[in-house]
């Protein structure tokens, strides 16, 4: 076998199929499209669950619940999970849970929840901590961190935005308005005293006399 030889396998090439010209083409006198229905017009283009027009699937099947887009799953942690791993005076961050097995989830938010007692004194970096929780690990001498997520960034660089946005607003509303008592106090100074304001008064009508 050489290369001026070499030929593609038996139906791996096909001609393409030419529509469109007339019964002698071996594909019909409607070019293959059939005789009427949206298929046999210009311009169909079949949808996604088109059924012929009958109920879709998707629109017949029961639908329960709620699922909530912004939902945040956090990877739950206790205390007494964490009093019986971690000597006292450890520092427990996110990535030693993970390496402990204590966390699964790779990225996912911990969370330290206050199940139990806890007598040692640990240094705790989570993302969130329950109200209980947090006063245990403060009453054993231990320091609860909070570790500042992605969103919770955001949602405060935005806050300090918008109030950076609103405290120069009523500064230069405050400077505004001085500027205009100044131009007002400016403007009566500036007026001779003891001069009165001239009022004008209207052409004289004559009375209709008899």
């Amino acid at each position: 076998m050489s290369l001026n030889n070499l030929r593609p396998p038996r139906g791996a090439k096909r001609d393409r199929k030419r529509v469109g010209r007339g019964p002698g083409s071996g594909h019909g006198k409607t070019a293959t499209r059939g005789s009427k229905g949206a298929k046999s017009r210009s311009g169909f283009r079949f949808k996604r669950g088109f059924e012929g027009g009958q109920m879709p699937l998707h629109r017949r099947v029961p639908k329960r619940g709620f699922h909530n887009p912004f939902r945040v799953e956090y990877a739950v942690v206790n205390l007494d999970t964490l009093a019986e791993v971690f000597d006292a005076g450890s520092s427990v961050t996110p990535e030693v849970l993970r390496e402990r097995g204590l966390v699964r989830q790779a990225h996912a938010p911990v969370k330290v929840l206050g199940r139990g007692d806890i007598t040692k004194q640990l240094t705790v970096h989570a993302h969130k901590f329950s109200g209980s929780a947090a006063q245990k690990i403060a009453a054993a001498g231990g320091v609860a961190e909070l570790i500042e997520s992605k969103r919770d960034k955001d949602e405060r660089l935005e806050a300090e935005q918008a109030q950076r946005r609103r405290a120069e607003t009523a500064e230069r509303q405050k400077a505004e308005a001085a500027e205009k008592q100044q131009s007002a106090q400016s403007q009566t100074a500036e007026k001779p005293k003891g001069e009165k304001a001239k009022k004008s008064k209207g052409p004289k009508t004559e009375k209709p006399t008899g």
